[in-house]
């Protein structure tokens, strides 16, 4: 073939793959835009705080203070297992809709009885109750969220009650600029109408809203409405010999070690 040929041929390939490139754009193009992102939402237990840590700390001084013996991460990780059976019963309509606070001192009374824990008053069994409210941040978390607060929209969008979430606000010094909880819908993640409540409320269109979440069955629900997606790689622990993912994921827009890595590759 003549070097006159070659250089032919090599134009039109270069001219058909750059209109099927051109063609298939909007399919295939998915590379983030960060000024496209007006609005952050964000999973909280796990991924803004860190909940077994918390719990584990405030079962054992109670134990401390009662002279109780207990396995307490095994308890903080039982008590935590009973969320997602306990929401699953609501979705079924076995319970008609009963918050976050309710299902967990559903599951704290049937523990109680299951690691054999006595002697503690009504008074002290609401104060364990609402530890989840005392949850303490990722060490990452405030100076994270501040940075991202002065270039997005920052909200919550959890599970867990508005009470629940705004005292733990409050505890940590969270500094969110919404609280948006699937109580406001009486519907629980990862249904899909939680996720574009989010959006409807915040009068955005999903694409313009990421969710933010270390838990990836969360962040792929939110996908299916349009929103983008940011992967945090939080330490999670679910007791052991429960191995949790937290491998990159190309599926998601970012994969981030904590929130100021996320806001570094926001640009915030």
């Amino acid at each position: 073939m003549s070097g006159h040929l070659r250089v032919r041929r090599r134009d039109v390939l270069r001219g058909l793959t750059a209109a099927l490139l051109v063609r298939g754009m909007k399919a295939t193009d998915t590379r983030l835009d960060p000024a496209s992102i007006r609005a952050l939402t964000f999973d909280v237990f796990g991924t803004v705080v860190d909940w077994r840590g918390s719990i584990i700390r405030e079962a054992s001084e109670l134990g401390r203070t009662k002279r109780i013996e207990a396995d307490w991460e095994r308890f903080a990780d039982a008590w935590r297992s009973g969320y997602g059976p306990a929401m699953d019963r609501v979705r079924r309509g076995e319970l008609a809709w009963t918050n976050i606070d309710t299902l967990h001192r559903m599951i704290l009374d049937r523990l109680l009885i299951e690691f054999k824990i006595d002697g503690l008053s009504e008074t002290e069994k609401q104060h364990l109750n609402r530890a989840w409210h005392r949850l303490e941040p990722w060490p990452d978390t405030v100076r994270g969220l501040s940075r991202l607060r002065g270039k997005f929209i920052i909200a919550t969008l959890s599970n867990g009650n508005v009470a629940l979430l705004v005292n733990m606000a409050k505890h940590a010094s969270l500094p969110w600029d919404c609280i948006l909880s699937a109580e406001l819908i009486k519907r629980y993640k990862p249904d899909l109408e939680v996720y574009q409540m989010a959006c409807d409320l915040l009068g955005l269109r999903p694409e313009q809203v990421m969710m933010v979440a270390a838990h990836k069955g969360d962040l792929r629900a939110s996908q299916k409405i349009g929103m983008r997606t940011a992967f945090v790689q939080r330490p999670l622990e679910f007791g052991k010999g429960r191995a949790v993912d937290i491998a990159a994921d190309p599926s998601f827009d970012i994969t981030a070690a904590d929130f100021e890595d996320l806001a570094a590759k926001l640009g915030a």
